[in-house]
């Protein structure tokens, strides 16, 4: 490993801090060398608060001049909620920037990083380039195609069943990994199921490790059958219910009105209209109707499944992704990447599309 290395990883671990907490803005970690020896760190924390490298060149105040930045991320070039990065570390007297990598929005891309070099800073990017970008995946897709990254979590049994013939579910997997599913949805922006979820398991959809932000919950009802007293509609003061329905009605919460694909939600459309309200990663966590139009849609970014050592079984038992299917092997979805991780009794086969 070298020195470069050993520093961008540091920035890394600052970066993955920030996971969840910034949207929309990226997760960034900086981290300020100077003369073999740390004298700043920093990352963002929220939106709207001042980025990892200012914060980095705040702890190191005058020690700044002549060090290196290493930076998760190419610093910015415009200004939004805050000012510019380029300015402040001009202005501190960095002499050398490595990023990991450039700025994935093609309208600012690069820019800074040209800035930087004119005022006679020594830059570069690319060192850890793919551990950066899979912290930024939401990011990335969102300002490049305005839609949300979209994430499939489903629990299920050993033979694939969401539930028993009766529609109990609880509980299909083990106390550790509904903890590491909660710990996911506090890094999430919304939270999404399909209304026979609600009506089947009244889920109230919130994290329960979270000390701060929760993740906004929607519901997939084209009818508008949601049950006015369901769980959902509680702690509403900590996260907003939204119904995404095909037409307007009832008071209970706000209604996201998208577009009719076949006299059901168009998932496409309501996507992009959450793209819009700034949502930029959508976990969805039931049902098997939902997760199978994601996938008959080519939705879905990746997929977490959550195996239990249990057999079911059923004929009416609920699959995990139910719909119509596929008549031939070829026309399945092949996924990548795929990662598995232990839990005390489950698994966890996580793989992007």
């Amino acid at each position: 490993m070298t020195i470069d290395e050993r520093y961008m990883r540091m920035a890394l671990g600052l970066a993955r801090r920030a996971e969840g907490l910034t949207n929309p803005n990226p997760a960034v970690g900086a981290v300020i060398v100077k003369d073999g020896k740390i004298v700043g760190k920093g990352y963002h924390k929220r939106c709207g608060l001042p980025h990892a490298e200012v914060n980095a060149l705040r702890e190191a105040g005058s020690k700044a001049r002549g060090a290196t930045l290493y930076v998760t991320l190419e610093p910015c070039d415009h200004f939004g909620r805050t000012g510019p990065c380029t300015e402040a570390i001009i202005k501190a007297g960095i002499k050398r920037v490595v990023a990991a990598m450039k700025d994935p929005n093609p309208i600012v891309s690069g820019k800074g990083l040209k800035k930087l070099k004119r005022h006679g800073i020594k830059v570069s990017a690319g060192l850890c380039k793919d551990a950066a970008a899979n912290i930024n995946k939401p990011f990335i897709k969102f300002v490049t195609t305005g839609m949300p990254y979209v994430t499939v979590k489903m629990a299920e049994s050993l033979d694939g069943k969401i539930a028993a013939n009766s529609g109990d579910s609880k509980w299909i997997t083990a106390d550790d990994s509904r903890r590491y599913v909660h710990g996911l949805r506090a890094k999430a922006d919304v939270v999404m199921v399909g209304v026979n979820t609600v009506i089947k398991d009244d889920p109230l959809l919130i994290s329960k490790v979270s000390k701060g932000k929760q993740p906004a919950r929607v519901i997939v009802d084209s009818s508008l059958k949601t049950p006015p007293n369901a769980r959902i509609f509680s702690h509403t003061d900590i996260s907003p219910v939204y119904i995404a329905a095909t037409k307007y009605g009832g008071k209970r919460c706000d209604i996201i009105k998208a577009r009719a694909d076949r006299g059901k939600v168009d998932l496409k459309d309501l996507l992009k209209k959450l793209g819009r309200m700034g949502f930029i990663h959508v976990m969805v966590e039931g049902g098997g109707e939902l997760a199978a139009s994601l996938v008959e849609k080519r939705l879905a970014d990746e997929f977490l499944f959550f195996i239990a050592p249990k057999i079911i079984g059923g004929r009416s038992a609920v699959t995990s992704v139910e719909g119509a299917g596929i008549r031939y092997m070829k026309s399945a979805l092949a996924l990548r990447n795929v990662k598995i991780r232990k839990f005390k009794k489950d698994i966890l086969i996580k793989a992007e599309v």
